[in-house]
């Protein structure tokens, strides 16, 4: 359309009222009975032997005529259609419209000839294909012009920003064309990125297709202006896997469409969709580990629906999503315990929302308070535990370190002695891959929780047999993406206020897994086990934290080092370079899921873990740390701290041992081996 025009078209009333409320459906009626009685008098003056004779009676046709398409327009509702935003759906009506009028005119003339005793019709066959084959044509021509006039002075008046659509099949071109045709939208869609090298189709519906190819890409972004990619939820393991390093690299923003119906809707629903919307910008936890891990497990289903479940750190992000799963699973009663007031308001809001028909109970409470769990026990009676409530960040921990063993030990040791005094079926406790050869007080207190709780386990199916003992089962695994305190959080809000980003180490990696896959295989691990398991998850390949701060400045349409710094803090106290899943002492044994492996560890003597836990917590609650730390180290041998102050404790132990046992000094690492088979006489 020539540009004067949209200028002068846009700068005056007409814009306005195209993007004001629909035109109310008595203009529309009143139109299309209009161009239906224009065309029919030009027909009805032209001279014909088609008509009946007589002024009379030709006056009875032309209303015949009329009356038939205004009737037809009202039973099939034609006129409801919203022209400007015309689909073939509304061009299919047009037609059915069209054609019932057209019969019913023939059937009223034949009434007519029939009871009148007449030779003629009194609206002829030609007359009649003639009037409705033209105001299909109006009409259809009407709903085509409008609708190209409106999308280009909409599209000239909102500036919308000009994208690529990835793929050319009938979906992303639906996409494409739902974009270009919604109002108040956002985007413009000026071309197709076909994935097909043989592609041989060169235009659809208007928009050229381009073939993609990794060397000239970024020429085809340049020659459309455009710098951004939208693409459909079904091409996102394709850009997991790498493909969209393509584009991020050459400062490319993607897009994706979540997962709606939106090319299901009916027409009424059509006139008002917002596809824009559901457009959002791609995260870099779409991107990163690999696809999602899809639990079909039907064991999982019927052994949590119709039990009553309780849930522990019930308003974390672990926590909360297994509350989720559970609830879809048809728990009879989910207990959400946690002592954060206002994220457990929120959550059971958005349990009201969500799962209206599920009991949700929410019980305030912390951990160490052994009288209170008490009472959800009593009143409740639980039928399967997921204990998710522990204090997970390392360098906080290291700073307060009693409170970590008070939560993440003692809370531990109440819920798990509970469980068993209360006949719970199973106990599932959530712990960390920073237990396997800690070095922050953080991860060797829930290397202390696993010990806890399988020991706790084979005492008491020895003194009880398999039939009367709770199974306790522990999922280990890394971090999970978006959870409360992660880096990717950080990274986005640092992002957010220009910068710059704080990397701790360039060579630092760790495993990820999102937030649903992980409580995914938390359930079925938990559904599995027999009880004394430590299970593993299949974590994916590592990721370097700097790389990982690089895309997501990328992702953000910067440029790392240029746009947004990228600094080196230093690694913080209790933190490693690496995390492991497995102790170098242990070993794995493979499960009938390839994403979940069962680790062997060394087993402990219930009595003896006992009275050493009995003797921790005391002298945590007592704040005595050195020697709570102290008797951590003898527990778990493997745990030599890292980047600490409790690295004095280890020369400590290192001292005594050089004294007693070796006449050459050892490392740390060497330390921790050596106690790791010199203590069984203690423990085993």
């Amino acid at each position: 359309m020539n540009r004067k025009i949209l200028e002068s078209l846009s700068s005056n009333r007409v814009v306005s009222a195209l993007h004001s409320a629909p035109t109310p459906r008595w203009i529309a009626f009143i139109a299309d009975a209009a161009i239906v009685a224009f065309i029919s008098l030009m027909i009805f003056l032209l001279p014909a032997d088609q008509f009946a004779p007589g002024a009379s009676v030709r006056q009875m046709s032309y209303l015949l005529v009329v009356g038939s398409f205004v009737l037809m327009n009202l039973l099939t509702g034609n006129f409801r259609s919203i022209v400007r935003f015309s689909v073939t759906d509304d061009l299919f009506k047009a037609m059915k419209y069209v054609a019932a009028s057209g019969t019913l005119i023939l059937a009223m003339s034949c009434a007519y000839a029939y009871f009148a005793s007449s030779h003629t019709l009194l609206v002829g066959i030609l007359p009649v294909v003639i009037i409705c084959g033209l105001v299909l044509c109006i009409e259809m021509l009407a709903h085509i012009t409008v609708k190209y006039v409106y999308r280009e002075l909409s599209n000239y008046r909102q500036r919308r920003e000009p994208v690529i659509v990835l793929g050319s099949a009938i979906n992303s071109l639906s996409l494409a064309n739902t974009l270009k045709s919604e109002s108040d939208g956002h985007f413009n869609p000026v071309a197709l990125l076909s994935l097909n090298a043989d592609n041989s189709i060169k235009k659809v519906n208007g928009l050229t297709v381009e073939t993609f190819d990794p060397e000239t890409v970024g020429e085809v972004f340049e020659r459309y202006h455009c710098r951004t990619l939208i693409f459909l939820q079904n091409h996102l393991d394709l850009m997991r896997s790498g493909f969209s390093d393509h584009f991020i690299s050459r400062h490319i923003k993607l897009c994706i469409l979540n997962q709606i119906d939106e090319f299901n809707l009916n027409n009424e629903q059509q006139d008002q969709a917002d596809i824009s919307a559901h457009v959002r910008n791609v995260k870099i936890e779409d991107l990163l580990g690999r696809p999602v891990i899809k639990n079909d497990n039907p064991h999982i289903r019927e052994a949590v629906s119709r039990n009553v479940v309780l849930v522990t750190g019930a308003a974390g992000s672990i926590g909360s999503e297994i509350v989720r799963q559970i609830a879809r699973l048809g728990a009879s009663e989910i207990v959400l315990l946690d002592q954060a007031e206002t994220p457990m308001h929120e959550m059971q809001l958005e349990m009201q929302k969500n799962f209206p028909n599920n009991k949700i109970v929410l019980f305030v409470a912390d951990v160490q308070n052994r009288k209170r769990l008490e009472q959800v026990f009593l009143r409740f009676r639980p039928r399967f535990v997921y204990h998710a409530a522990a204090y997970k960040h390392v360098p906080m921990m290291e700073s307060n370190p009693s409170e970590a063993i008070l939560t993440n030990v003692k809370g531990t040791k109440n819920l798990a002695d509970l469980s068993l005094q209360y006949g719970v079926e199973k106990f599932v406790m959530i712990s960390t891959d920073k237990a396997v050869n800690p070095t922050n007080i953080m991860g060797a207190s829930k290397r202390l929780a696993e010990i806890y709780v399988q020991s706790l386990f084979n005492s008491a199916r020895k003194r009880r047999g398999d039939d009367n003992c709770t199974r306790f089962i522990t999922t280990r695994f890394g971090n999970v993406l978006g959870s409360n305190g992660s880096v990717i959080p950080l990274f986005r809000k640092q992002i957010e206020n220009g910068g710059p980003l704080t990397v701790t180490h360039k060579e630092i990696i760790r495993y990820f897994m999102t937030i649903q896959e992980a409580c995914s295989l938390v359930l079925e691990a938990g559904c599995m086990g027999n009880g004394g398991e430590i299970f593993l998850f299949d974590m994916g390949k590592p990721v370097k934290i700097y790389d990982l701060a690089c895309r997501m400045i990328l992702l953000a349409g910067l440029r790392p080092h240029e746009d947004i710094k990228i600094i080196e803090t230093g690694l913080r106290p209790g933190e490693k370079l690496y995390e492991e899943l497995l102790n170098d002492k242990e070993t794995t044994i493979p499960t009938g899921n390839d994403k979940i492996m069962i680790a062997k560890v060394r087993k402990y003597n219930f009595d003896e873990v006992a009275r050493r836990f009995e003797d921790l917590i005391e002298l945590a609650e007592n704040g005595n740390i050195h020697d709570m730390v102290l008797t951590m180290k003898e527990i778990v041998p493997e745990y030599v701290s890292n980047n600490s102050v409790f690295q004095d404790i280890d020369r400590e132990l290192h001292h005594k041992s050089s004294f007693s046992d070796a006449p050459e000094a050892a490392t740390s690492e060497e330390y921790a081996h050596q106690q790791v088979s010199a203590k069984p006489e203690n423990l085993n």
